[in-house]
């Protein structure tokens, strides 16, 4: 068994910066309704959340100190963090209402099959490809939250994260399939 080489109050760090990130998306909502159509402390905020997606899991790496918590709350985080910027994207009018609805459907897709099976012995890990397109979405979305109505470049980019998303939801669902078999 490896041990880690960090303080326990450090251990505590990657987790507690998911938990930071969950317990920040209720702000989130709350300054995204504001009415700024370049909502720089949303933006700002949204941005805050991708970093600390980012620095969470290399800590928990680096250090050896991943634990099931990470591994269910972490890719949660992300997950909620990006929904709740789709809907209120999409209630300001920045995204179209099935932009929103595809990833809200992608993301409840995945947490059903998680709960069927990781009791089945499924190990649920992040595969690259899904990293590449969190990190896309949380770009993409805090560039439409800063920039004014109109501007579409985010939007695109938007969109391929998108993209990535479902094919790395493809990628996740075939990976489960090998492992523990049809239900």
């Amino acid at each position: 068994m490896t041990t880690s080489a960090v303080s326990a109050p450090l251990r505590a760090l990657p987790n507690a910066l998911t938990i930071a990130r969950l317990v920040l998306i209720p702000v989130f909502v709350g300054l995204m309704l504001l009415d700024d159509p370049a909502n720089w402390p949303a933006g700002l905020l949204f941005g805050a959340a991708g970093i600390t997606d980012q620095v969470d899991g290399y800590l928990a790496r680096r250090w050896r100190v991943e634990s099931q918590f990470g591994k269910l709350a972490d890719p949660l985080a992300d997950r909620l963090m990006i929904d709740a910027a789709a809907i209120m994207l999409f209630v300001d009018g920045r995204i179209a209402w099935y932009a929103s609805a595809i990833v809200l459907a992608r993301d409840a897709v995945m947490l059903i099959g998680y709960r069927f099976v990781v009791p089945r012995g499924y190990d649920f890990e992040v595969s690259p490809l899904g990293k590449l397109a969190t990190w896309i979405l949380y770009a993409s979305i805090g560039f439409v939250i800063v920039t004014d109505e109109g501007v579409d470049w985010p939007v695109w980019l938007f969109w391929g994260g998108v993209a990535l998303a479902l094919v790395a939801a493809v990628q996740y669902v075939v990976k489960a399939r090998r492992e523990v078999g049809r239900p």
